[in-house]
This record gives C-alpha cells, structure tokens and sequence, in this order.
C-alpha cells in the first residue's frame, strides 16, 4: 500500500491541540515487544514536536513528528502485511509519525527516522511501527535542521 505525500497531513494546528490520543502497538515497538500501549500528546507551544509515551515493563518516551510539510519528497510505501496487520483499507487512514533522536548536549544535531515510521490507523487508534518498502530511498538519522529548513 502506497502512503503518498499528498495523503500525509501538514503539521497540526498550533491553534487548537488536540486531545490525547491512546494507540494500540500489538507487535510493540522495534526492540521493546512488550510495550503495547501508548499515548500521544504535546504541550502547547512544542508542535510540529509530540510526545509518545509507552506503557511497558519501563515506561518510554518518544519524540515525534508528522513528516508532512517537514520533510519534501517524503512518500512512504508500506508493505501489505503490514497495512493489513493495522487494519488500513486506504491511505488516508494513516496516521505516519516518525521518531526525532535529540541529543541532549547537542540538540541541533536532532535526527530523524524515515526508515521505520510508527503508522497508526486514524479510524482504530491501532499502530505498527515498520520498515517501508521503499526504505532504500530514506535514511534511519536523517538531519531535523535539513528536513525542517
């Protein structure tokens, strides 16, 4: 299944933001298969950034972006396994958050994930974090200042 840019949202409203959203991650997250439940949330005044917080055996914390707007020519591919393993019977459905690895003595040296996105269906609150089909296009540390700028 195709996720292309016209279908990925622009960053959210900074104007109104939006209520918590609870996920379901059935498979986990790469490397933490037993963290399956998740919230999503920002604080005023930090978008295009959220937060992801996971509930597991130890709590983690994430952040994210919706690429669209932040990161030109970014079109995803998902495979069908895993579109079918969320529930995605379109598109549009598809929420795409990719995680940003900040460094907390360097935070202009901010990465990010294009490789192995979180997609979440709209409809389901159901995510699955995957490796696209065409990940040989994308870097896992793309630059946040390029992507942004």
């Amino acid at each position: 299944m195709k996720v292309l840019a016209e279908t990925l949202p622009e960053p959210a409203d900074t104007r109104e933001p939006p209520l918590p959203a609870r996920l379901e991650l059935p498979a986990g997250l790469v490397g933490f298969p037993d963290h399956r439940h998740a919230e999503l949330f920002h604080f005023p005044g930090q978008l295009p950034f959220r937060w992801l917080r996971v509930q597991g055996p130890a709590p983690l914390h994430f952040v994210v972006i919706e690429p669209g707007g932040l990161v030109p020519g970014y079109t995803p591919e998902l495979f069908d396994e895993d579109a079918a393993a969320i529930g995605l019977s379109s598109p549009g459905e598809a929420l795409v958050l990719n995680i940003v690895t900040v460094s907390r003595t360097e935070p202009a040296t901010a990465t990010v994930n294009l490789v192995g996105p979180l997609v979440v269906n709209r409809r389901t609150g159901v995510a699955r974090q995957v490796v696209l089909s065409n990940h040989n296009h994308y870097s896992a540390r793309h630059p946040f200042v390029t992507a942004a700028s």
